[in-house]
């Protein structure tokens, strides 16, 4: 790889692990497993280890990942929480262990401590004598979540310490596998959403608004970090896990004191199949140095201890039969074949389903009903199949050529891989997706409407399209099965609190073919009604810095479609009215102005977002010959280079405040 070749790649990872850290720290809905994700981040400090120059110091490698998010009140850690650098097999573990080695040559064996990684939501406890004052998330690091009134709801976290000392304590709120089992039996039953995993459920439990929420659900709390200015209080991390259990709270059991690598590599080898026997997540193991003193001599890389590494258990893989092969059908058309396979345990839990991907996976795999496939799963996501026994033969599963929901004759795109549906306007599958999509927390954020309310719904002809929902009454959900009265009253006031979105939630929700959240924040930005964007035209929205031919094309069509205006007045009538931005315009100074934000800045990007929205003027993620400035911070990478090249303006924070204030600038 050439240095040309490796600074693409570096771009992409980057992209992609900022990605995802924001699906799996903000939103608590990761989308790749955490094998795949400690690839991407390999790979990528591979790369930035041969070819120092692309290490720069907004790169995943160098920072914690995650953010906080704005439901609740941001607060800076008085210490630092770093993340962890891991290792997935025995020969990195030893090669951590003999780096440390290094810095004590004339000691044998180093003490270590090793303990179980619990796959929680990680959070920060400050005591002030002995008084819990502050409760917080992780967030990236240094900004974090305030979430002490939640906090207080865990019965495990104790609200005064036994002795009146000021310490903070770190560790993990988790959710037992059986009280997890059983949230999500009563979701079932409710017909509210499920959980994807306890980690999700425990992190989806400790963010509530409402905190009695919090205090139903049964999450628990394992300390493993004590810090304390008072230096006598402990002189090894043993010695702090003591100290935890004496000030009353719950410490792992499981973790052990050993001497030297040997045993820590025995007790990696022994969890490995152990930890199903648990009711609680475990993804690995976590091993630090014992000695206090040794800690501080050997310090912190940008973003984690040296002094400490985790050990990943590997992605388990198990042989099983594929009885049948579904077809799903989305709120685009797509089908998607999805593996049916004879139950097994993997991973602690009982697979019956497995992703294939499309049908062009079908045939690299050359599977067919009958075969015996191996299938992978890590940290709990939705497993794959990887491949077939060699020598079996049952054929090639054939791809359908009708609609398995609405027997529409199938088609195929030029250049996609996913066949289609094209009857969208009446295919059962396609309409009961937009309305689920339409209810989602990415789009309108509809409370307890979920797939099995959908589809109970629809059956019962009380809903054709997602405008409908908005003429049901709480009497209409009693007609449901296992609905009761006060869930009923939920569902409906849910749907009542849903009718004044914001217009990038509206135009999100309405599905339409390449208007994903950034286009459509794009678009409001620049038509704040709904009438506005109705009567656009392509010229109109083609001069939007960030929207192509085809997304304006495809906004054209869905409000010219005859079917979708009618959606569209039936919302209407049912009261539901988009808002347009809710930043208040003070000035026009920034009129007819766009701007790319890129780097590190004094303060949150958000911040300068608004600042520019209040001053009459757009934010746009990408640089273009329409950008009319680039607010550049500290390391701001590729948009800069694009910027120079095109001859756009870069602007630093002085200069941006001086444009603000309408003063000029030496451009």
């Amino acid at each position: 790889m050439d240095f040309t070749q490796a600074q693409i790649r570096t771009e992409e990872l980057k992209k992609l692990i900022k990605e995802n850290n924001e699906a799996y720290y903000v939103y608590d809905n990761p989308k790749i497993t955490d094998y795949e994700y400690d690839e991407l981040f390999r790979e990528l400090k591979q790369i930035e280890e041969e070819f120092p120059l692309l290490r720069t110091s907004d790169s995943p490698t160098q920072n914690v990942g995650g953010k906080a998010v704005k439901e609740f009140k941001e607060i800076k850690h008085k210490y630092r929480l770093y993340s962890l650098d891991n290792s997935n097999n025995y020969e990195d573990l030893r090669k951590w262990y003999e780096r440390v080695k290094k810095e004590y040559p004339s000691e044998n064996d180093l003490g270590l401590v090793v303990e179980l990684k619990i796959d929680g939501l990680s959070c920060a406890l400050s005591y002030e004598k002995g008084e819990l004052k502050l409760g917080a998330t992780r967030g990236n690091g240094i900004i974090g979540e305030n979430i002490t009134e939640n906090i207080k709801e865990i019965k495990t976290i104790p609200q005064k310490l036994t002795k009146p000392i000021t310490v903070e304590v770190r560790g993990e709120v988790y959710m037992s596998v059986s009280s997890f089992e059983k949230l999500n039996e009563e979701n079932r039953e409710n017909g509210l959403r499920e959980f994807a995993n306890p980690r999700n459920a425990a992190a989806g439990s400790l963010r509530q608004l409402d905190s009695k929420i919090t205090a139903k659900r049964d999450l628990n709390f394992f300390a493993y970090t004590l810090i304390s200015e008072d230096k006598t209080l402990f002189r090894t991390h043993d010695e702090a896990m003591k100290q935890l259990k004496e000030l009353g709270f719950d410490v792992n059991p499981n973790y052990r004191l050993v001497e030297g690598i040997n045993p820590v590599i025995e007790l990696c080898s022994k969890w490995e199949t152990e930890r199903f026997n648990l009711d609680y997540a475990t993804d690995g193991m976590v091993i630090k140095i014992n000695e206090i003193a040794k800690q501080n001599e050997l310090g912190f890389t940008s973003r984690a201890p040296k002094w400490a590494t985790a050990f990943k258990f590997p992605p388990e893989e198990v042989w099983t039969k594929l009885e049948n092969i579904e077809l799903s059908v989305g709120k685009t058309g797509a089908v998607t074949p999805v593996a049916i396979l004879t139950p097994v345990q993997l991973a602690g839990t009982t697979v019956k389903r497995a992703s294939l991907h499309n049908f062009d996976e079908i045939e690299r795999l050359q599977i067919n009903i009958g075969n015996d496939v191996l299938i992978k799963k890590a940290a709990e996501i939705i497993p794959k199949v990887i491949k077939k026994r060699d020598y079996e033969d049952f054929g090639i599963y054939k791809a359908p050529d009708k609609c398995p929901s609405c027997e529409t004759p199938l088609i195929r795109p030029e250049g996609e891989v996913a066949l289609y549906c094209p009857n969208n306007m009446h295919c059962p599958a396609q309409i009961k997706g937009r309305i689920e999509y339409w209810a989602s927390k990415e789009a309108m954020d509809i409370d307890g409407v979920g797939s099995s309310v959908v589809e109970k719904l629809y059956e019962k002809g009380l809903i054709n399209d997602f405008a409908d929902l908005y003429k049901l009454t709480a009497e209409d959900f009693m007609q449901l099965d296992l609905v009761k009265e006060k869930s009923a009253d939920n569902l409906y006031n849910s749907i009542q609190a849903s009718k004044t979105p914001s217009m990038t939630k509206f135009l999100t929700a309405l599905s339409i073919k390449l208007i994903g959240k950034e286009t459509a924040d794009l678009i409001s930005n620049e038509f704040p009604t709904l009438e506005a964007i109705k009567n656009a035209s392509f010229e109109d929205l083609i001069k939007i810095d960030g929207i192509g031919d085809k997304a304006a094309q495809s906004i054209l069509d869905y409000f010219n479609n005859e079917n979708n205006k009618k959606i569209l007045s039936k919302l209407e009538e049912y009261g539901v009215n988009p808002k347009g931005s809710t930043v208040e315009k003070v000035s026009d100074i920034f009129n007819g102005k766009t701007f790319v934000i890129t780097g590190t800045l004094s303060q949150p990007r958000s911040f300068f977002e608004e600042k520019i929205k209040s001053l009459g003027g757009k934010t746009s993620s990408s640089v273009s010959k329409k950008t009319s400035y680039v607010l550049a911070g500290e390391n701001p990478g590729s948009k800069f280079d694009k910027a120079s090249s095109l001859g756009v303006i870069i602007l630093n924070e002085r200069d941006f405040s001086l444009l603000s204030e309408g003063q000029s600038i030496n451009e």
